[in-house]
């Protein structure tokens, strides 16, 4: 796998993109504390963007089956180059109407490039290295987003608000480079072309059939929900556990921990499914989920509130490379395109409605009784799904393999 030049394109592409990303996204929070009062208005002005990403789910979708997934990727990356110059031009202008232009850009070109991403994943290495490239990619991501807020934060010290944008516009043209690069075998995702040109579905109406028919797939697809939990109001949360604590450093303690045991988790679940199945990894893990949220009962407690973030890091480490391997090699691949666009727009609207949950039970029951009901949710969501999957494995016992 480490001598397939595709390997190294995608991992250094993704580092490369990760930096960008996580620059753009603290310019992004500088800009608005600056030109936004309003806290509501700030998560509005974000959604927009969201959405934007969101509407176009579907056609992107179907894009990235139809035609070359190397393609939609420079396409996507091009978009994506040219929404920083929109940035530009609202710090020299004071705009937020052209921040907000950026923002959809962005988040459109996002919703084209990851679904092609995803499934150029399999074509560039073997089935049996799948779940191996899938965990690398992670810690690539995690160990870009790490590095790309403290080098925002470095950078924001020494230099303009306009410099860091063209350091992230460097950092897109490098991307974009590098996507010239790869060398994808397309041959069957061709024929599939031909044929889908003659449908006149738009959306996501021939993946959801597929969905149905694959019951693995659809119960690793609602299971992510589990993690998403606990993402989608990571940071209201480490807010207030900074507040029950009057501690600021422990936000640094937290988010340091948790992205290394995070790393360690994608390093390490390869020797794990040695022992364990996909799916039972998927269970263990989303047990262990489930407990990290039920210790932050005890949050007013530093350790107890790191040790929880620890475990969540590296459950959701070994969760999500090994739930990207089963969408990878069970969901046929030529639908690839529309399954991960799908995902990626149902991944949004859980994060969503996930942080708007969140934040109105941290107003009204408070952390120490929102984790327990989260907790308590995760557990039986688990459990639920491991009798559903003993069902299925009784029934079809080669699924399991």
């Amino acid at each position: 796998m480490w001598k397939n030049k595709n390997v190294w394109i995608l991992l250094c592409g993704e580092f490369v993109a990760g930096l960008g990303l996580w620059l753009g996204i603290i310019g992004n929070l500088e800009f608005m504390q600056e030109k936004v009062p309003s806290d509501f208005l700030k998560s509005i002005i974000l959604a927009v963007g969201l959405l934007a990403g969101i509407a176009v789910g579907p056609m992107a979708g179907k894009v990235a089956d139809q035609i070359s997934k190397k393609t939609v990727m420079l396409i996507s990356g091009f978009v994506r180059t040219i929404s920083v110059v929109f940035m530009l031009i609202a710090i020299e202008t004071g705009s937020v109407w052209w921040m907000i232009t950026f923002l959809i850009c962005a988040q459109i070109s996002a919703a084209f490039f990851f679904p092609a991403l995803q499934a150029a994943i399999p074509l560039v290495v073997e089935e049996k290295d799948l779940l191996r490239l899938n965990g690398v990619y992670m810690n690539v991501s995690t160990l870009s987003r790490i590095m790309g807020t403290a080098v925002a934060g470095v950078l924001l010290a020494i230099m303009s608000l306009s410099m860091v944008y063209v350091t992230s516009l460097i950092a897109y043209l490098l991307l974009f480079a590098l996507t010239f690069l790869l060398t994808l075998d397309e041959s069957k995702t061709e024929q599939v072309s031909v044929k889908e040109e003659n449908s006149t579905g738009t959306g996501f109406k021939e993946v959801f059939p597929v969905i149905k028919g694959l019951p693995l797939v659809f119960m690793t697809l609602i299971l992510t929900l589990v993690p998403f939990l606990f993402i989608g109001g990571f940071n209201l949360m480490v807010i207030n556990i900074s507040e029950l604590q009057d501690s600021s450093t422990i936000k640094s303690w937290i988010y340091t921990a948790e992205g290394i045991s995070f790393m360690l988790g994608a390093f390490f679940v390869k020797q794990i499914s040695q022992k364990l199945s996909p799916y039972m990894i998927l269970f263990v893990f989303s047990f262990i989920i489930g407990f990290s949220q039920m210790l932050l009962y005890f949050a007013h407690v530093p350790f107890l509130s790191v040790l929880a973030f620890v475990l969540f890091g590296f459950a959701v480490g070994c969760f999500f490379p090994t739930s990207a391997t089963i969408f990878q090699t069970r969901v046929p691949k030529d639908f690839h395109g529309r399954f991960f666009s799908f995902r990626g727009m149902l991944e949004r609207v859980i994060f969503q409605v996930v942080l708007l949950i969140t934040g109105f039970l941290l107003d009204t029951i408070g952390l120490e009784h929102m984790v327990v009901i989260f907790g308590l949710f995760s557990f039986a969501m688990t459990a639920f799904f491991y009798m559903r999957f003993k069902q299925l494995k009784i029934e079809s016992p080669a699924e399991d393999n």
